[in-house]
C-alpha cells in the first residue's frame, strides 16, 4: 500500500514538515552539495532548509569535480567552502570598530564585481570528507568555518554525530550566513542572526517533532 505524500515537501503524511518551514530571504546564495545517501533521510535538514531560503540550491552527487552546475557557479560568484579543513578561515565575530576594517581586507581577496555565495556538503563527517577529496574544484576555493563558540552550540538532537555539539547543516548554514551578512553589511552579530532565528527556532521543533517518533 503507497503511503500519502505532502504535494510540498514530498514527505510521507505523517512526517510532513511543511509546519516547520519559515520564509527567510537571504542575499547571500546558498548552495548545498548533499551526498546521494542524504537525499532521503528523514532526519536530514536540507529539505527544511532549502524550503525555507529564497535562495539555496541543492545539488546532489559526491565527486562535483566536472559537475556543469557548481561550475558555473565558482565562475559566477566568489565562493566560499564552509568545512573546517586545515587551512579554513574562522568567520569572525566583529565588534562595530573591527568591522569595517575587516570588511575592506577581505574584499581585497575576492574577484572584483562578484557576489559572495556559501557552498556546505551535507553528509555524515566521513561522507563530507570524502566528497571534498574527490572534487578538485573545491579544493582551491577559499574554506571558512565557524567559530568555536557557534560551533559548539548545536542542538542537533535527533541524529548520532561523530563530534560533541556539531551542528546540523541547517544550523551551520544559518550561522555562517549571519556572520556573512554581519561582516558585510557592518552590523553586529545579535541583528543579522535575528533574521535566522525564526528558523533556528523552527528547527528546535523539528528535533522534538522528530524524536516524537521515537519508541518510547
Amino acid at each position: 500500500m503507497s503511503r500519502t505524500l505532502c504535494q510540498q515537501c514530498l514527505r510521507p503524511s505523517k512526517g510532513c514538515i511543511c509546519d516547520f518551514i519559515t520564509s527567510i530571504e537571504n542575499a547571500i546564495p546558498v548552495i548545498v552539495l548533499q551526498h546521494p545517501k542524504e537525499v532521503n533521510h528523514t532526519k536530514g535538514t536540507i529539505a527544511l532548509l532549502a524550503s525555507s531560503l529564497s535562495n539555496c540550491q541543492v545539488i546532489v552527487g559526491e565527486d562535483f569535480t566536472e559537475n556543469d552546475e557548481l561550475n558555473e557557479v565558482l565562475s559566477t560568484f566568489n565562493p566560499l567552502l564552509l568545512y573546517p579543513s586545515k587551512q579554513a578561515q574562522v568567520l569572525p565575530i566583529l565588534t562595530e570598530q573591527q568591522l569595517t576594517e575587516y570588511v575592506e581586507q577581505s574584499s581585497n581577496t575576492l574577484r572584483e564585481n562578484k557576489k559572495t555565495c556559501l557552498i556546505i556538503l551535507d553528509g555524515t563527517w566521513k561522507k563530507a570528507y570524502r566528497m571534498l577529496m574527490l572534487s578538485k574544484n573545491l579544493q582551491s576555493i577559499v574554506h571558512v568555518c565557524l567559530p568555536e563558540e557557534l560551533a559548539n552550540s548545536g542542538q542537533y538532537l535527533i541524529r548520532k554525530v561523530a563530534k560533541a555539539n556539531a551542528l546540523s547543516s541547517l544550523e551551520a548554514s544559518c550561522y555562517a550566513l549571519a556572520l556573512l551578512d554581519s561582516n558585510d553589511n557592518k552590523q553586529p552579530l545579535s541583528r543579522t542572526l535575528a533574521r535566522y532565528q525564526p528558523l533556528l527556532d523552527k528547527f528546535t521543533q523539528f528535533n522534538q517533532f522528530q524524536l516524537s517518533f521515537r519508541p518510547k
